[in-house]
């Protein structure tokens, strides 16, 4: 479950709820414990029962994620840096705000990867695969880098405040600007809006919502392959995550160290 739809179901129970399912929020992500993969079932449905009013269920659901996290402990509960594609290069972790962020995404064949990268460490990275119920369309590079950013943006409870976003497509900045400005019916051509059966709301439906409340996240367009270490740093991670879709190999370390590496560069021009 992703970040801001947790929230968001978080937002429709009452306080001992609400606080009961915050507490075992951890197992809502995404694991390779099967323990910790029952307690994060029981936890999403609980969050869906509340969708549909079932606060009862909710509540007994509750009641056996939390006796299941009581047998088994929090030795290995998930954190952050666990989540699937997501982590973190911790000696820039005291960056000062306001932070600067870059996307990218890549696209060959029928392979892509969308990925992003913070001047505080963070970075997240992720294959795209096409498939006959892909919503993406005629305009599918354009709206893989709007993709990347809203795979940035869901990665924040709050999203940092003045934080910049650097993209080297100005059509995708264009759809930004134009969300900012409140235009959120605006949308790419071809991309489908049609409901989707993983989330209550199409990403980029949702990405523009987003867009169109935080007046003060700054979008600024950045030459690509211009050397510039934060977008040169999301080319890499985007082309490894594209790659890693038809190829075997360790992505963490090589992802880790190509940001470590971009951003000791940032960090020693800034």
């Amino acid at each position: 479950m992703r970040t801001d739809e947790f929230l968001r179901a978080l937002d429709l129970l009452p306080a001992p709820l609400h606080e009961r399912a915050a507490a075992l929020r951890a197992y809502a992500r995404p694991t390779r414990c099967e323990h910790c993969q029952r307690i994060g079932d029981a936890v999403r449905l609980a969050l869906t029962a509340v969708h549909w009013d079932e606060l009862d269920s909710a509540r007994q659901l509750l009641d056996a994620a939390e006796q299941k996290a009581a047998g088994h402990g929090s030795a290995c509960r998930p954190g952050l840096d666990d989540q699937r594609g997501r982590g973190q290069v911790h000696r820039w972790a005291g960056t000062s705000a306001p932070l600067v962020a870059a996307t990218d995404a890549s696209w060959k064949g029928r392979a892509g990867g969308i990925a992003y990268v913070v001047s505080d460490g963070h970075y997240g990275l992720r294959g795209r695969g096409t498939g006959p119920m892909d919503p993406t369309g005629s305009s599918r590079v354009l709206i893989n880098e709007l993709r990347a950013v809203d795979f940035l943006l869901s990665g924040y409870d709050e999203v940092p405040a003045g934080m910049t976003v650097l993209l080297d497509n100005l059509t995708a900045l264009r759809y930004l600007h134009r969300w900012q400005a409140g235009q959120t019916e605006a949308m790419p051509s071809g991309y489908s809006l049609r409901p989707r059966r993983w989330a209550p709301q199409p990403t980029l439906v949702r990405l523009a919502e987003l867009v169109s409340r935080r007046p003060d996240l700054s979008f600024a367009h950045v030459k690509g392959h211009s050397g510039h270490a934060l977008n040169e740093a999301a080319d890499g991670l985007s082309h490894m995550a594209r790659r890693r879709l038809d190829e075997s190999f360790d992505v963490r370390p090589r992802a880790h160290a190509l940001v470590d590496a971009f951003l000791a560069d940032w960090h020693a021009t800034c």
